[in-house]
């Protein structure tokens, strides 16, 4: 696929998309393509292989002086990040994970909504490619709404029903400074904690009310039940960072509670059959959120599993119709 030239190094391009690559052979070209195809112009390229063993450093290596190609071990996709973020000189940041793609007038647009609303971040939808079977994905559904459509507050917003991948979002550096670094320590849901963070620095959104960003979901388009525990310790862990920081900022109202209390209810509806301690872990942060004995799931289950034990207790609930995810 054909497109504009990035600047020259010399230049300062307004935007930096930055793409974090391990083991992303069979897409990456494609992503590559898609800013390459760009009908805005002033952009820069980072492309930061994260110690890939599949051929995709090669690739970034064919692409020449398109792009700024970095090389180092396997440290995670944050590392990746963040390393691509410092080598960056635009006045706005694109992350764009290696097997999505930019829409043709993506930038074009999340540029023009920055530049006309003074906001932090321009969102916009996306549309998912799911793999059908190996190596076949197909368009699937389209995701785009307003953050507002949600919660009118950005910081619960984010914190519970409201995300779209890396792709779909532009930001400001000097929001993105104001950020910090990549949050290596919530590796699974690391870029949805990105977005709340910029929330908590009292980012201001604008919408982009278009498809701005195609998302590939893998075959099944679920997580294993390995990949599920490791998820549900990654929402605890998050919800416990950001009920000490409502805490601390004094604003752990009722509306915050009730956010958190679904978030540690998720967490022990999952974790009952799987990982007893973690269950217990998420029950208690839910009762200190949540005093008393409103009847809710995951409490049920915690008296039921100290009076019969866990097996009954799953099986109680289980015909009561509420089984855990």
């Amino acid at each position: 696929m054909s497109g504009p030239n990035p600047p020259e190094r010399g230049a300062a391009p307004r935007v930096s998309v930055i793409v974090p690559c391990y083991d992303k052979a069979p897409f990456v070209q494609a992503t590559f393509d898609s800013v390459y195809a760009q009908s805005f112009s002033s952009w820069e390229l980072i492309a930061v292989d994260d110690g890939s063993k599949d051929g995709t450093a090669e690739i970034l290596r064919a692409q020449g002086s398109r792009i700024v190609a970095l090389f180092g071990p396997n440290r995670g996709a944050s590392a990746a990040r963040q390393r691509g973020l410092e080598a960056s000189r635009g006045e706005l940041i694109q992350y764009l994970d290696a097997d999505d793609l930019l829409e043709p007038e993506a930038l074009a647009r999340a540029v023009a909504a920055l530049d006309a609303s003074g906001a932090d971040v321009a969102y916009g939808g996306y549309e998912e490619l799911v793999e059908r079977e190996p190596g076949r994905f197909e368009a699937g559904k389209c995701v785009n709404r307003s953050m507002e459509s949600v919660d009118p507050d950005p910081e619960l917003a984010t914190f519970t029903n409201f995300w779209v991948p890396p792709a779909a979002l532009l930001y400001r550096r000097a929001l993105v400074q104001r950020i910090g670094r990549w949050r290596d320590d919530l590796p699974v849901i690391q870029d949805a904690r990105y977005l709340q963070d910029a929330a908590l620095c009292g980012a201001r959104f604008v919408r982009v009310p278009s498809i701005q960003a195609l998302y590939r979901t893998p075959l099944g388009g679920s997580l294993s039940r390995d990949d599920k525990l490791r998820f549900v310790r990654d929402v605890l862990v998050n919800g416990q960072q950001i009920e000490a920081l409502w805490r601390e900022r004094g604003k752990l109202g009722a509306r915050q509670r009730s956010a958190l209390a679904g978030g540690y209810g998720f967490v022990a509806r999952v974790a009952l059959p799987r990982d007893e301690a973690l269950f217990e872990e998420a029950l208690q942060c839910l009762y200190r959120v949540e005093p008393g004995l409103r009847p809710s799931w995951p409490k049920l289950a915690g008296v039921l599993r100290r009076v019969m034990g866990r097996q009954r207790a799953l099986q109680v609930m289980s015909r009561l119709g509420r089984p855990a995810p």
